[in-house]
């Protein structure tokens, strides 16, 4: 075995064992990513404030900024679940009556398991589902607590930190350092700001489709497909299938939920792989197949929080190969553009 290979077997024993550790460490890698992630979007907001007052009333206005910003998107959130859920109370009839035809139809194909699982079904089945997912959102409380511990204490260090870089001599690794976290900076703005105008645009095209199918709680539909087109795949999935569902409940009709799902996926397929590509351009230029992967990979490192700071990470990792010459070809492989960076 030659240099070469002792070297690509240590850098897999290496990657396997980092993302052990990351994934051990979850309770304090994701507040941290996050945090990281947080500092990138809001610090030229700090930066302009510092050119102005003290540094200490800048970050307290940033956090207050971050905070109002981040609450209002928690907010929706919640409206739109709460919404739903209250609908979903006041029509588990629809939902029960709607599963027991299903079963019967299932049964009378041969598929008799359905029938036995029709017993046991009911509206506390669905309910179930609404409050684990509040009693997620509830947890959120407290890690968005310590990451905003993290983003504070951040926020008072990186001007310190980025003029010891700026010391560095020319290509030193401090250089390259100082240069791959101003691009990763840049990139997740950029990346963030697309990310919400597309969510605005797709939010408004469900509240417009769902209103003129007439299905009810089409403001809670528009708001819930903004807030979930934050997570890459896995959110306009959700986003499309639970209108479906009570679209099904609602009118009784496999047509009009089917044409609920087709609208949805339209919007989706526009918003997400055609308009979007071309909105970002070559700078957030990632392959698909490595979108997905990012999406699932962390996904399973760390649950939910790991879908939607999937993307942003697999950015910053590929800027950060970009900028170290060795690396530069694993960048332009796995990236969307036809040409190198």
């Amino acid at each position: 075995m030659d240099g070469r290979e002792i070297r690509i077997l240590l850098g897999i024993c290496t990657a396997i064992l980092a993302a052990a550790a990351l994934h051990l460490a979850r309770s304090v890698t994701i507040p941290v990513t996050f945090a990281l992630f947080v500092i990138a979007l809001v610090w030229p907001l700090q930066a302009l404030l510092q050119a102005r007052v003290a540094k200490l009333p800048a970050m307290v206005i940033t956090l207050v900024v971050t905070i109002a910003t981040v609450g209002a998107l928690g907010y929706l959130i919640l409206w739109g679940f709460s919404q739903a859920g209250h609908w979903l109370v006041a029509n588990g009839g629809r939902f029960q009556a709607l599963y027991s035809e299903a079963a019967a139809w299932l049964e009378g194909h041969g598929l008799y398991a359905a029938g036995t699982l029709a017993e046991s079904f009911n509206v506390s089945w669905l309910l179930r589902i609404f409050q684990g997912v509040a009693t997620r959102l509830n947890g959120i409380v407290a890690f968005a607590v310590l990451t905003l511990i993290f983003v504070m204490l951040g926020l008072l260090e990186v001007d310190i930190l980025q003029r010891k870089l700026t010391r560095a001599a020319p290509g030193t690794a401090g250089e390259r350092l100082l240069a791959a976290s101003t691009s990763i900076a840049r990139k997740l703005r950029t990346y963030m700001v697309v990310r919400t105008v597309m969510s605005v645009l797709t939010g408004l095209a469900v509240w417009g489709l769902t209103a003129i199918l007439g299905l009810e709680l089409a403001l809670a539909w528009g708001v819930m497909a903004f807030a979930l087109n934050y997570i890459p795949f896995v959110g306009p999935l959700a986003a499309t299938l639970l209108p479906t569902v009570f679209a099904l409940a609602q009118f009784g009709s496999w047509q009009l939920a089917t044409t609920v799902f087709v609208g949805m996926n339209v919007i989706q397929f526009f918003s997400g792989s055609y308009i979007e590509p071309r909105v970002a351009g070559n700078a957030l230029a990632i392959s698909p197949f490595i979108v997905l992967l990012a999406v699932f990979f962390w996904s399973f490192m760390w649950g939910i929080p790991g879908a939607f700071i999937g993307i942003p990470v697999t950015i910053a990792l590929l800027t950060v190969c970009e900028q170290i010459p060795s690396s530069r070809w694993a960048a332009d492989l796995l990236s969307g553009r036809a040409d190198p960076a």
